[in-house]
């Protein structure tokens, strides 16, 4: 009898990563099974810091749960496409009809569902160094390859236009816009939105915008859509969702806006492929979709946790100040988002191995944070932070990592 073959993972996972729940995380658990009590700022989930969903959001699902038993259309309900419509209007993203939305389970499904209604094997997609690491894998994943334009941390973690310029081929297809940005929490000024516009105009290419953080925003930051800020011949992607500014990461409730009414003409080919992968799930989360009309519509409650006095504003603010006062340590103050991506400067702290970093610090403080390469930045200099405790709790946390990085060597 011939010995069995080993049962092996398809070789499309082979540059597929997602650390933000990487091996790390692993070994958190194990801690957590012993125990002990792990601070996990590793991944932006508000609930188990005491961000809830407004309970008008919730009794709105609650009340069409009835209703909500079978599928709806594939794109989703008429009601939620309405309102997001409606948002479109608001945000003075041009001539979005009721068929150019598409709902997902979360903007991480559409994510993977727009990228692979695209690309072809070989074709490029830029996107930005750090990045959301979910954008890199799904191009991967898609039969594509992540080509990484890099962004400026001494021009407030704006992309360097030069670099995107220069990473431009014919096999690209697409642009990437991360804005507000995770990881570091940058906000792009118009003007900086504009110029990856006319790149993208130059050579022909789709430009997805993941705008998740858009009303997250500190300071009197503003933040424009690409959608608002493109022509009408350019394809422009919008992704964004219920998660954060609403506090619904669990829903998985998240939308994805086709705009640009001259480009779509031509697009129509890749709508049908959009149209098809939306028809194979057969439709979102049914239920969770009930939330989008009140959540638009309703009272912003997350104004109150972002001007002074509120909550995330200072667990922003007293993240910025710990980690600058950290000998060694730098830090953008962030103008929008949950997170922190702090530099440590190679001459203090020669770290070579950052994931190696973040595992000692969690066996040594029980604080799970998530290493820079994560997030396909190029050097081990980096650490993310995501900011949702609460501000003593935070306080407490970055002085332990303070004290850990006063003796860390490798």
């Amino acid at each position: 009898m011939d010995t069995p073959s080993t049962f092996r993972k398809s070789y499309k996972l082979d540059n597929v990563c997602y650390d933000i729940r990487g091996p790390v995380l692993e070994h958190a658990k194990r801690l957590e099974d012993e125990g002990h009590r792990i601070l996990k700022l590793n991944i932006g989930n508000p609930a188990p810091f005491g961000f809830e969903a407004p309970e008008e959001i919730l009794q709105d699902v609650m009340r069409n749960l009835p209703t909500a038993q079978g599928y709806c259309d594939s794109k989703g309900l008429y009601s939620a496409r309405k309102a997001i419509m409606q948002e479109c209007q608001r945000k003075e993203i041009p001539g979005v009809g009721i068929e150019d939305i598409f709902i997902g389970n979360g903007v991480s499904e559409l994510i993977v569902m727009a990228l692979q209604a695209l690309l072809n094997d070989g074709d490029e997609v830029l996107i930005p160094a750090p990045d959301y690491p979910l954008w890199t894998a799904a191009a991967h994943l898609s039969g594509g390859h992540a080509v990484h334009y890099r962004c400026d941390e001494q021009a407030d973690w704006a992309p360097d236009i030069a670099d995107v310029r220069a990473k431009v081929t014919s096999h690209t297809r697409a642009i990437v816009i991360i804005n507000p940005n995770n990881p570091t929490g940058a906000v792009y000024p118009p003007e900086v939105v504009r110029e990856l516009l006319a790149i993208a105009r130059e050579h022909d290419l789709v430009v997805f915008s993941d705008e998740i953080y858009d009303k997250i925003l500190y300071d009197d930051t503003e933040h424009v859509s690409t959608g608002a800020l493109a022509d009408e011949d350019q394809l422009v992607v919008t992704l964004n969702g219920l998660s954060k500014s609403y506090r619904c990461a669990g829903f998985r409730s998240g939308w994805m806006i086709l705009s640009g009414s001259v480009a779509m003409q031509r697009a129509q080919d890749y709508i049908q492929g959009l149209n098809m992968l939306a028809s194979m799930r057969l439709c979102a989360n049914v239920p969770a979709q009930h939330a989008i009309q009140t959540a638009l519509g309703g009272y912003q409650s997350i104004n109150d946790l972002i001007l002074p006095g509120g909550r995330l504003l200072a667990q922003r603010d007293i993240t910025y100040e710990k980690l600058n006062a950290i000998p060694g340590v730098s830090c953008t103050k962030a103008k929008g988002a949950l997170y922190a991506f702090p530099r440590l400067d190679p001459k203090v702290y020669p770290i070579q191995d950052d994931q190696k970093l973040v595992l000692d610090l969690l066996l040594q403080e029980r604080i799970l944070l998530v290493q820079g390469t994560a997030f396909n930045w190029p050097e081990p200099d980096h650490v993310r932070i995501v900011t949702l405790p609460w501000a003593d709790q935070l306080g407490d946390a970055l002085d332990r990592f303070a004290r850990f990085l006063s003796r860390y060597r490798q």
